[in-house]
């Protein structure tokens, strides 16, 4: 199982790959394909649970798909995302929430979203041996803010502002820190800036490696890709098909033939 150590050690001699799993069978797929990383994402809230945003996402819903993921990957590092409101209005709220995750869940870190507001609760639990990995640029957790889900680095200033997250974050003692929806130029300034491995989604090439929601690149949603979604499978396509095929047979009596009965 790749560590913390091992995975700061990665930057500038080997590309990270990280994928989100929420279920035991998802995670198992990831382990036998030798993904680096399996991210236990906030981003159940949409993809499980059919929310609109990540926010409603609880402290023990989390633990619960965390568990169920390090049951299938236990030779993979697992990270967990700390839910909104989990972590953000104090130190002693990040520790509580931070130390019933990881030995609840049996996870190996944390990934929490924020910048230099958030370093001292980073501080405060990476001191209790609980390993974190950053996360700036685009914070979903953060969507009332935004408005939406802008790109974020655009004006000088804002790519200024997130080098400096990023400094401060590295200084804080993350690990990694992961870089959403950031303009390329700018991914490439932060990547260049701190000494831990930089992860972009949607924030082009110049990281040390690349994170995706496991069920938008195997095209498992047939309505929505974001455009930074490079789609290596069509499986809701293919699953719609399958089932068809099933609903065809059982009709028509074809299902269950001798074949398949006692």
């Amino acid at each position: 199982m790749l560590t913390a150590p091992k995975i700061k050690a990665m930057k500038g001699s080997s590309k990270i790959t990280m994928l989100t799993a929420y279920e035991y069978l998802t995670a198992s797929y990831l382990e036998k394909a030798g993904v680096d990383i399996i991210l236990v994402g906030d981003s159940l809230g949409m993809v499980f649970q059919g929310e609109k945003e990540t926010l409603p996402v609880t402290v023990d819903e989390i633990i619960y798909h965390a568990k169920a993921v390090r049951r299938g990957a236990p030779a993979t590092m697992v990270a967990v995302d700390m839910p909104f409101m989990s972590y953000q209005a104090s130190v002693e709220q990040a520790m509580g929430n931070g130390g019933k995750i990881i030995k609840q869940s049996r996870a190996n870190c944390l990934k929490l979203e924020g910048g230099v507001e958030i370093c001292p609760q980073i501080r405060a639990l990476v001191k209790a041996g609980i390993p974190v990995v950053g996360h700036i640029g685009l914070q979903p957790q953060s969507v009332n803010f935004y408005g939406g889900y802008p790109v974020q680095g655009v004006l000088a200033a804002d790519a200024q502002r997130l080098i400096n997250d990023a400094r401060e974050l590295e200084k804080a003692g993350v690990f990694a820190i992961v870089v959403e929806k950031v303009k390329a130029s700018t991914t490439k300034k932060i990547t260049a800036a701190v000494n831990v491995p930089v992860i972009g989604i949607g924030a082009g090439p110049h990281c040390d490696g690349q994170v995706l929601v496991t069920h938008d690149m195997l095209g498992a949603f047939v309505d929505f890709k974001p455009s930074f979604v490079k789609l290596y499978e069509k499986q809701a396509m293919r699953s719609i098909g399958a089932i068809k095929r099933f609903s065809a047979d059982v009709k028509r009596s074809a299902f269950p033939s001798k074949k398949y009965y006692y």
